[in-house]
C-alpha cells in the first residue's frame, strides 16, 4: 500500500482569497466547492484510516529541507563535549540537545505493551530495541509562548549553540514553514470530519510546538536491524517531518500492518498524535477502541519506529562515495494543542457514546501524565 499524496495548493489558494472575509462566508466558500470538499475528506479519511499523510505544500521546498538539513548535519557531526554544552536536563530536556542513550522507547519498558507486540503476526511486528535509542535530539520551540501558563517547563527559553549564527532564522523558517503546512491539513481534516474549520487550529494557538530534529550516527551504528526510535506514538496533535537522506521509518496503518515510508522529494510526511487518537485498538487483548481526545476514536495515534534497513546501507554506500555525512537527520516537528487547554472530543464527536469514558483533561498535565510513563518527564513527544 502506497500513502496518497495530498497536494495542498488548491485548498490554500482557496483559502488565501477567502481570509478577508468571516468566518462563516469563508466556510460556506468552502462548503460549496466540491472538489474542495472531496479533498478535504481524503485528508480526513487518510489520517483515520492510516494514520499518516503524504503532503506537498509549495511554502516548503526541497531547497528549504535541505538547507536545514545540511546545518543539522553539521551540528551533530561536532564532539560530544560540544553539543552537551547545550543540554538542560534540569528542565528535563525540553530546550537543547537530548543525548544518544536517553530517550527510552515505551515498548521497551511497558511489559504489557511488550506481549501484546509479540502476539502481532511476524510480518508486523516492530524490531526490538536492545536500550534506549542511540539517537541524539535537538529541541527547538516554534512560534509565541503564552504569557500566562501553568506549564512553564513546556514553554521554556530556546538554547542557541554557539558558531551557528545561521541557527535561528534556519530552525524559525523551517518551524514556521511546517506548522503552516500542519495548519493547513488541520483544517481541511476539520471540514473533512465535519467539524467548523477552525476547530483544531484554534487549540493550537500558543502552543509548545516542538521542532525537534533527529541526529542518528551511521558510522557508529550503521549496522542492518540497528534501532535509532524505537516503536512508539507521539503524545502530541500532529506530527510533521521533512524527507531524510537515509530511508528507514516503518509506520503501522490502522489494521496492524506494517509498512515502510518513501517519502518523494518535495514532500512532508504527517501523522495523528495521542492528542488525536489513542493506540490501543489493535493492541488491546480485549480489542476494543480507547476513546481518542479531540474525534472519540474516529483516529488513532500513528505507531512507527526508525530502524537500519537494507534501503540504508545502500544510502550510507553512497553517501560514503560521494564524502557526504553520515549522520541520519530526521527534521521532525511536533505541533501541540496550547499547554491550556482542555483536550475533549469536539462537536458531534461528543455525542458518541464513548466520548464519557475520555473526560475532559488540561493539555498540559495530558503531557505531563504520557511522559511520566517512561520516567522522563518532558523529554520529548515521543512513547
Amino acid at each position: 500500500m502506497e500513502l496518497p499524496v495530498i497536494d495542498l495548493a488548491p485548498y490554500l489558494e482557496v483559502s488565501s482569497k477567502s481570509s478577508g472575509n468571516c468566518r462563516d462566508e469563508e466556510e460556506e466558500e468552502l462548503e460549496l466547492d466540491p472538489e474542495l470538499k472531496t479533498l478535504c475528506c481524503e485528508v480526513s479519511r487518510t489520517l483515520r484510516e492510516t494514520g499518516a499523510l503524504l503532503v506537498k505544500d509549495p511554502r516548503c521546498s526541497a531547497n528549504d529541507n535541505d538547507r536545514f538539513i545540511d546545518m543539522m548535519e553539521n551540528y551533530f557531526e561536532r564532539p560530544q563535549d560540544f553539543k552537551r554544552r547545550q543540554e538542560r536536563p534540569h528542565l528535563h530536556y525540553q530546550v537543547g540537545v537530548t543525548p544518544e542513550g536517553v530517550e527510552v522507547p515505551r515498548s521497551l519498558v511497558d511489559e504489557e505493551m511488550h506481549e501484546k507486540l509479540r502476539a502481532m503476526p511476524k510480518e508486523s511486528q516492530p524490531s526490538t530495541p536492545s536500550g534506549p535509542d542511540p539517537k541524539w535530539r535537538y529541541m527547538w520551540r516554534v512560534g509565541p509562548r503564552p504569557s500566562n501558563t501553568r506549564f512553564q517547563e513546556l514553554n521554556a527559553e530556546p538554547v542557541i549553540p554557539e558558531g551557528f549564527p545561521e541557527w535561528k532564522d534556519t530552525m524559525d523558517s523551517w518551524g514556521y514553514k511546517m506548522i503552516s503546512a500542519i495548519e493547513a491539513v488541520a483544517q481541511m481534516a476539520a471540514i473533512g470530519f465535519g467539524l467548523p474549520k477552525d476547530a483544531f487550529t484554534s487549540l493550537m494557538k500558543q502552543g509548545p510546538h516542538l521542532l525537534a530534529p533527529t541526529g542518528s550516527d551511521l558510522r557508529r551504528y550503521g549496522k542492518e536491524g540497528t534501532v535509532f526510535a524505537g516503536y512508539h506514538y507521539d503524545l502530541n496533535f500532529l506530527t510533521i517531518h521533512g524527507r531524510s537522506r537515509y530511508p528507514g521509518l516503518n509506520i503501522w496503518l490502522r489494521n496492524g500492518q506494517k509498512m515502510e515510508v518513501k517519502v518523494p522529494i518535495g514532500c512532508l510526511l504527517i501523522q495523528t498524535g495521542k492528542q488525536v487518537g489513542s493506540v490501543d485498538n489493535f493492541l488491546s487483548v480485549k480489542r476494543i477502541c480507547e476513546i481518542e481526545w479531540l474525534t472519540a476514536g474516529d483516529c488513532i495515534a500513528g505507531m512507527h519506529e526508525v530502524v537500519v534497513t537494507n534501503r540504508t546501507l545502500d544510502a550510507i554506500n553512497r553517501a560514503s562515495q560521494q564524502n557526504r555525512s553520515l549522520w541520519r537527520v530526521s527534521s521532525t516537528l511536533f505541533a501541540h494543542i496550547a499547554s491550556d487547554a482542555v483536550l475533549k472530543p469536539l462537536g458531534h464527536f461528543a455525542e458518541s457514546p464513548i466520548a464519557r469514558n475520555y473526560p475532559p483533561i488540561c493539555t498540559g498535565e495530558f503531557v505531563e501524565q504520557e511522559l511520566s510513563v517512561i520516567n522522563l518527564k518532558g523529554s520529548n513527544g515521543e512513547l
